[in-house]
């Protein structure tokens, strides 16, 4: 596509995929699903929009190198580190810099790379007609899923009236962002039908997204004139290092979203998962008689409702339920599977102890 590109930002840390994912490999540039890192997939499904050179990655300095050799594929330049993690406001005015330091007129998409996404016609397609939007109006899209059930642990959209369709692609309104609601709270936007799950993906204009910044958070405005404006790799990497420990720690959502009046949500019916913690493999791979969702090599009696990820040992189960196991990395962690959201709890207590860096 001409005068399109891409951003997508994988520096998280992978916390709650603990311990198979650790600081220096974290959750998106592992084989979690399928036989290729996420990130890997990230890039590959866009592959067909977008050629390597306008896929941009923003990960974490650390991370640079690690990244760069899950996604050769793609210009050593366009692999971008943070010096230090800011959240996704600052990321995306550096990958917003980055596009303009190349097209000023440019659309682009923002994506994330540790999503699991299916239906990938349906997903291309939402994204092109979604540039093409972007590249025609002063607009802030984001792309709604469609819920299945009454999540408790997505953030939702609430849309409004029709903005249009283009092929298969229905647009709405954007009118409020929604943090994580309680189970009833769920169930009644599932009911209402005008709810969608925010997936943290975005498509705009570089000029939009610049007057949003400059308009609700103009201490990120600058941060793009000079990514666009620095000279070569080392160029950013110096405006990064200078910039990026003044700035707040801040999401897209709470400095943009939140606050603007030219959201247009996109309706995104492809089949998606953020994959964001162990229990979310449930919606990946499919469960035994009893339950289980075996990963590697488990024998089991007598338990049901168990995720077990066992690739370089045995792992054996007898007379228990709904628990987490994980051998990994020579670790091995024993998990109730509702408290898997607690998991960067003993990430912490490892951190501290300070004498398990080599799990970390």
């Amino acid at each position: 596509m001409e005068h399109a590109y891409a951003v997508i930002m994988a520096g998280g840390r992978g916390e709650r995929f603990w311990p198979l994912s650790t600081l220096k490999r974290p959750k998106q540039l592992l084989s979690l699903v399928d036989d290729t890192p996420l990130l890997t997939q990230a890039v590959e499904r866009i592959r067909p929009l977008l050629a390597p050179d306008r896929i941009f990655v923003i990960t974490s300095a650390s991370l640079v190198e690690a990244t760069r050799a899950v996604v050769p594929e793609l210009p050593a330049e366009n692999v971008i580190g943070e010096p230090c993690g800011r959240d996704t406001a600052a990321a995306i005015a550096v990958g917003a810099g980055l596009v303009k330091r190349r097209d000023p007129g440019a659309a682009f998409c923002v994506l994330t790379a540790d999503h699991v996404i299916r239906d990938l016609d349906l997903f291309r397609e939402t994204l092109s007609e979604g540039l093409k939007l972007a590249s025609r109006k002063d607009v802030l899209i984001t792309i709604g899923i469609k819920p299945t059930y009454p999540s408790t642990g997505f953030g939702y959209i609430e849309t409004g009236a029709s903005a249009g369709t283009a092929g298969r692609i229905r647009f709405l309104e954007g009118k409020r962002f929604l943090e994580k609601p309680d189970a009833a709270t769920a169930a009644r936007f599932i009911e209402a039908g005008r709810y969608y799950w925010n997936a943290g993906m975005f498509i705009w204009s570089v000029r939009t997204i610049e007057s949003a910044m400059a308009a609700h958070r103009p201490a990120l405005a600058p941060l793009i004139a000079k990514v666009a404006g620095a000279a070569g790799e080392q160029g950013v990497t110096r405006v990064m290092e200078s910039v990026y420990p003044t700035l707040e720690k801040i999401s897209v959502d709470y400095a943009i979203m939140e606050k603007a009046s030219n959201i247009v949500t996109a309706e995104g019916l492809f089949r998606w998962d953020d994959v964001g913690s162990w229990p979310a493999l449930a919606g990946v791979f499919d469960a035994d008689a009893s339950g289980n969702i075996v990963i590697g090599q488990c024998e089991h009696v007598d338990s049901a409702g168990n995720i077990v990820y066992s690739k370089e040992r045995l792992t054996a189960l007898l007379g228990v339920k709904d628990m987490i196991v994980v051998q990994a990395g020579g670790a091995t962690l024993v998990c109730a599977r509702d408290r898997a959201q607690d998991l960067k709890k003993i990430v912490q207590r490892l951190v501290d102890k300070g004498t398990y860096g080599d799990v970390l």
